[in-house]
């Protein structure tokens, strides 16, 4: 079982290396080729919506994300926004997130969960063990010979 993991500042520019990393370590790990698009547009999401998250707060406070491939490969996104601003917005009607008053982050942040529903089968969002933030965690089936 390897495990990797990544930091980066709240910048969209790092969001590109992410997804780079990520796809990188699921081929390695042995996810089926026909996934890593999807892996690909999962982890470009998950760490665009907690860029986005950051820059809405004020927060300097790195983006964290962590991939293993022990039975499964697993990818950890973890933002340390408040609580609230996630689930909050994840409930959001499709209505209300077309309102015009919501800010590009807000957004960014509440259609992410919905696109995220749709890359990937076994999604997890919940509240960080310690201190304030969100984890979003993504899991694909290993294809190992």
């Amino acid at each position: 079982m390897a495990t990797v993991r990544l930091s980066f500042s709240p910048a969209p520019v790092h969001v590109r290396t992410a997804r780079l990393v990520g796809v990188a370590v699921a081929r390695r790990a042995g996810v089926a080729e026909e996934l890593l698009d999807e892996v690909r547009l999962a982890i470009g999401e998950a760490c665009t919506r907690a860029v986005a998250l950051h820059r809405q707060y004020g927060l300097p406070d790195l983006v964290m994300v962590e991939m293993s491939d022990s039975d499964f490969y697993t990818v950890s996104v973890i933002d340390r926004a408040p609580i609230e601003a996630s689930v909050g917005l994840a409930k959001l009607p499709p209505d209300e997130l077309a309102d015009e008053s919501l800010t590009d982050e807000a957004l960014t942040t509440g259609v992410g969960f919905a696109l995220l529903a749709g890359f990937v089968d076994d999604l997890q969002v919940r509240p960080v063990e310690e201190g304030a933030g969100t984890e979003v965690r993504m899991v694909w089936p290993l294809h190992r010979r």
